[in-house]
């Protein structure tokens, strides 16, 4: 979903938050998991966390 500008800079949702927590946590990456992000920040984390968790379970 494209952000305004305005958005662009805007804290993480908690939608976000909780998705960061699982998918950090599911892909053994404590350390990206962070509360005081960007929403697009976030947005980039749960990407790539997302990313990894596929390919591990493409073993």
């Amino acid at each position: 979903m494209p952000r305004l500008p305005d958005q662009v800079d805007a804290p993480m949702t908690p939608r976000q938050l909780a998705a960061l927590r699982t998918l950090s946590a599911e892909a053994y990456q404590p350390k990206l998991f962070e509360r005081d992000l960007t929403a697009r920040e976030a947005e980039r984390r749960i990407a790539v966390l997302k990313a990894e968790i596929e390919l591990a379970n493409s073993f």
